[in-house]
């Protein structure tokens, strides 16, 4: 990508401000490691006047400026530039290079110091030094730009995630204070019991917040050792298979044997814990999950299939950011966090994996996912078993999504 930066030439001796124009005309700054070449353009000025109105008139990146001119010094308009809290940098040119010149300068805010006379060569590298750090600097704002607003965004989302059931156990207290349905306990027991549910969903996104946030930061200590991928699976289901057999719900685990693979235990607990919690919850009563392990050459490939309610193809686009949830008619009674698929995502990547949907409306969704043996882990360790087909009533927690694979991939 090719990127324009503006100069300003500000000297009162034209053969200079001239011959500096035509040397930065035709050069041109590679940063590689950007992505990015530059290249200028420049205007120039030879009093302080035509200085200001230059800078009023147009946008600059750069100004070259001389530090002695017919009508100041370049030290009153570098610091005109810096109380206007002007985007640029700027790079003193003097022919009395003093160290209490250069000193004053830099105090004032000058990037760099050029001292005449000076070279093409010499004006090309201060150039270039300030070409790079000026695209650095502006970068690292955008960054901090983007981070600030996310970090607004994501508490607003969590702060309205934590609103609604705040006020509904608020609401139901009130009810127990107020004695509204009278004073025998057992005609409370339903609204407890909401209470309760809307509870265990902000304890959920509370976990599942510290989980993603511990991920993100670096912070969450991983413990590499061999696993057996079917075994986590088979925790899992357990985990829900009160809900599933309530529900009628049967859940099948097809793993030939064990299948192992050096991970962290606890990142592949939330994987299956998501999945299958997600294709219970998001299925038909009487419905069916299927989660599927298999190795391929060094890779341990995972698939939860459920029957439930499925998603639309733009629902499924959107399912593994954060704190997002699918809100329809069919999904409006189910509690959920908005961050568990964008925590899978995240754990997968640190395998160099891929995770992918592929869903209907009404008909079910199945969840796919990659993990890839560590590199400096050794040749597959896959034990070898017979056939291992587990069937039991809990189900896959498979959200909804259309006809389409939506996928991430790792580096």
């Amino acid at each position: 990508m090719t990127d324009c930066l503006r100069i300003l030439v500000v000297d009162d001796e034209p053969g200079m401000c001239e011959g500096a124009q035509r040397v930065l005309r035709r050069h041109a700054v590679h940063l590689p490691d950007m992505g990015v070449e530059i290249a200028f353009d420049t205007e120039g000025a030879g009093t302080m006047a035509a200085a200001r109105e230059a800078l009023g008139r147009g946008r600059f990146d750069l100004v070259l400026l001389d530090y002695k001119l017919p009508d100041g010094s370049g030290l009153d308009l570098l610091r005109e530039i810096r109380a206007a809290r002007m985007d640029l940098l700027v790079i003193m040119i003097t022919a009395f290079a003093s160290l209490e010149v250069a000193v004053s300068a830099t105090r004032n805010g000058a990037y760099d110091f050029l001292s005449k006379p000076f070279g093409p060569e010499e004006l090309e590298s201060v150039v270039t030094k300030a070409t790079r750090a000026l695209i650095v600097e502006r970068k690292a704002r955008r960054l901090e730009e983007e981070r600030r607003k996310t970090r607004l965004q994501f508490l607003s989302v969590l702060a309205h995630e934590l609103k609604a059931p705040l006020g509904a156990v608020e609401g139901i207290l009130k009810l127990l204070q107020h004695r509204i349905l009278g004073h025998d306990l057992s005609a409370y027991d339903a609204q407890v019991a909401r209470a309760m549910a809307r509870v265990e969903g902000m304890r959920k996104l509370i976990f599942d917040l510290l989980d993603l946030t511990r991920i993100e930061a670096g912070e969450r200590r991983r413990e590499l050792r061999a696993v057996d991928v079917a075994e986590v699976a088979r925790t899992a289901i357990d985990t829900v298979a009160a809900e599933a057999e309530r529900r009628d719900i049967r859940i099948r685990l097809d793993a030939a044997g064990p299948v192992a693979m050096t991970a962290d235990r606890s990142e592949l607990e939330i994987i299956f814990n998501n999945l299958v919690g997600n294709a219970v919850k998001y299925n038909r009563n009487g419905g069916r999950v299927e989660v599927r392990i298999a190795r391929r050459n060094r890779a341990v490939v995972i698939e939860v299939e459920d029957t439930g309610i499925g998603m639309t193809a733009e629902e499924a686009a959107r399912l593994f950011g954060e704190f997002v949830r699918i809100r329809n008619e069919k999904t409006r009674h189910i509690a959920g966090s908005g961050l568990g698929l964008s925590t899978v995502k995240k754990l997968v990547l640190l395998y160099g994996g891929e995770v992918s949907v592929l869903s209907q409306p009404d008909a079910g969704s199945t969840f796919t996912v990659t993990l890839r043996e560590p590199s400096e882990t050794g040749p597959d360790q896959t034990a070898t078993a017979g056939p291992s087909s587990t069937t039991a009533a809990p189900s896959h927690a498979g959200g909804s999504s259309a006809e389409q694979s939506s996928s991430l991939q790792g580096p």
